[in-house]
């Protein structure tokens, strides 16, 4: 067969093609901006599909208001392949683009999806409540040895980058308050300021936003990976639940953990701001010790410790719900990590201003 060919003749306005013209032909054709296709010379070809038929009509006639070209030499089977492709084209050009969509459509869109989020989490906590009624009577049923390998891998790798990053925004923190009080001669107030954001606050959020980044992904990952791989179908075989075999142990390793890496986010801040305020501010480590020892409160203390146990669950109920919800495909995985960090991150947010709001009506 020979393959397919084209050149433009410029005195007649001619394409004339030969050879073979089937839907790899597209590269044969020249390039025609700018020129007018009066005739299509086809003399010279041998065979013809629609696409071939299609790629000549569409490169002489690029808009649907140009006239249809003279059509010479063809054969008279190859004749009634362009009547038959010429008849569909304006169908095919007159399709309306599809709609766009406008901003209502997008908010409903927007608030299904974040309700049927929110009626999936209920369900799936609904499941584990009574999974976990089963359990409690039954402590021989329960999951030791996963629980201490979860713990495990949530808390003695995750201490470094707690105590690196807290230690760090211990340190940019207490400079910035630092650099204020000195305006006013209120040196050692800037450990009152640190004490009370590092431990209320920024502990607790920041070391709750690494986790679900951390730990939360891979919860997400590793359970995604373990149904596309039908290990999770290899359970339910068995007779175990997945619930007792997969979630409670990594819920639980949340919960222990958290606020352990929490305490040792608030040792790791506190440091860091006592580094600074001896360089920068003259504070002497006896002189920030005593300081700590006269303002700090237990009720301090306890506030960011308290919440460390509500974000961990709520980091472990999303991470195992979206684990659980993985279809039988990789991309799935991969979309459904993404949605676990970012619905831990958004809950953490509105958790941590509910707390908020809360401790001030009470005082706290």
């Amino acid at each position: 067969m020979t393959a397919a060919s084209a050149h433009y003749d410029e005195e007649q306005g001619a394409l004339i093609a030969s050879g073979v013209w089937h839907a790899e032909a597209a590269s044969a054709l020249p390039n025609l901006a700018g020129k007018t296709v009066r005739i299509l010379d086809g003399a010279g070809v041998t065979e013809l599909d629609t696409n071939g038929a299609w790629l000549m009509l569409a490169a002489a006639r690029p808009q649907a208001s140009d006239p249809m070209p003279e059509l010479r030499a063809f054969q008279p089977q190859h004749l009634s392949m362009f009547k038959l492709v010429a008849q569909h084209c304006p169908a095919t050009l007159a399709q309306p683009a599809p709609p766009r969509e406008g901003v209502r459509a997008l908010t409903g869109r927007g608030t299904l999806a974040l309700w049927g989020n929110i009626t999936g989490l209920l369900d799936f906590i609904g499941r584990l409540f009574l999974e976990l009624l089963a359990l409690i009577p039954r402590p021989g049923r329960w999951r030791w040895r996963e629980l201490g390998a979860q713990v495990r891998d949530v808390f003695v790798g995750a201490i470094p980058i707690v105590a690196g990053m807290l230690f760090l925004l211990g340190v940019v923190f207490a400079y910035l308050l630092g650099d204020q009080a000195q305006q006013y001669g209120a040196n050692i107030f800037v450990v009152d300021g640190l004490l009370m954001a590092i431990l209320r606050e920024i502990s607790p959020v920041i070391v709750a936003v690494l986790v679900a980044g951390r730990t939360g992904a891979a919860i997400t990952a590793q359970i995604g990976t373990m149904k596309v791989t039908e290990e999770i179908d290899a359970i339910t075989t068995l007779g175990l639940s997945p619930l007792a075999v997969l979630v409670i142990p990594r819920i639980l390793a949340l919960l222990l953990a958290l606020p352990l890496l929490v305490f040792i986010g608030d040792i790791a801040g506190i440091a860091g701001g006592m580094l600074v305020t001896q360089v920068q501010l003259d504070i002497s480590t006896s002189m920030f010790m005593d300081r700590v020892a006269d303002v700090l409160l237990l009720k301090t203390l306890l506030v960011g410790l308290g919440k460390a146990p509500v974000f961990a669950i709520f980091i472990a109920l999303i991470a195992c719900r979206m684990g659980l919800a993985v279809t039988r495909d990789a991309r799935s995985v991969g979309a459904n990590t993404t949605s676990t960090v970012v619905q831990s991150l958004v809950a953490i947010i509105i958790l941590d201003a509910i707390f908020a709001v809360i401790f001030v009506r009470l005082g706290i």
